[in-house]
């Protein structure tokens, strides 16, 4: 059986976690669980930046997937970049089985604001799916209100929806069954004896 795979590098609320994979598994239509565990990523540490590297972390989950995962996606708390950005909200492979999502500029903390868990989990929920998106080979999307379309600010984060627009879900729903059909053609049929 084929599913999406949330794991936590660093410190990551359990609860918070457990929501994500819950969100994802609904969303993509795949079985979903929290995985394996990594520690804090100081191998991609940047001290002049005080960052860690998206691209490198997504490296190391790509070496690491598990056989059986549609999808592995890892959730972290530290802030992120690409070379060229000050940060990102996340990473993924196009048409790939990685992608990566930080929490770290999620929370109102952040922004000298008080906490909201509410506003944080609505956030962590828009990333991860817009992250997974693009492991479906989808693009950013020219309607400011898809899930898919580029967020550089959080302000742009709050104002899209929690959903993808039509023509994005169209293009999904073609990748997720081609997905499914690899599953079910690579699956080893039992042996009745």
């Amino acid at each position: 059986m084929s599913r999406i795979y949330l794991s936590p590098i660093g410190a990551v609320n359990g609860e918070t976690l457990s929501m994500l994979a819950r969100h994802v598994g609904e969303l993509f239509g795949f079985d979903s669980e929290v995985s394996t565990s990594f520690p804090e990523p100081d191998y991609a540490f940047d001290a002049r930046r005080g960052q860690y590297s998206s691209t490198v972390i997504l490296r190391n989950l790509s070496s690491v997937t598990p056989p059986d995962a549609t999808r592995f996606v890892g959730v972290t708390g530290c802030d992120l970049y690409i070379p060229m950005i000050t940060f990102v909200y996340g990473q993924a492979q196009l048409c790939g089985r990685t992608a990566i999502i930080s929490l770290a500029r999620l929370g109102q903390a952040f922004y000298g604001l008080r906490p909201n868990k509410e506003v944080e989990m609505r956030r962590a929920r828009k990333e991860i799916a817009h992250e997974l998106g693009h492991t479906f080979g989808l693009v950013h999307c020219g309607d400011r209100s898809c899930l898919m379309s580029l967020s550089t600010e959080i302000v742009q984060v709050d104002l899209k929806s929690e959903d993808f627009c039509a023509s994005c879900w169209k293009l999904l729903d073609e990748e997720i069954a081609k997905a499914k059909r690899q599953v079910k053609r690579t699956t080893v049929p039992e042996m009745i004896g």
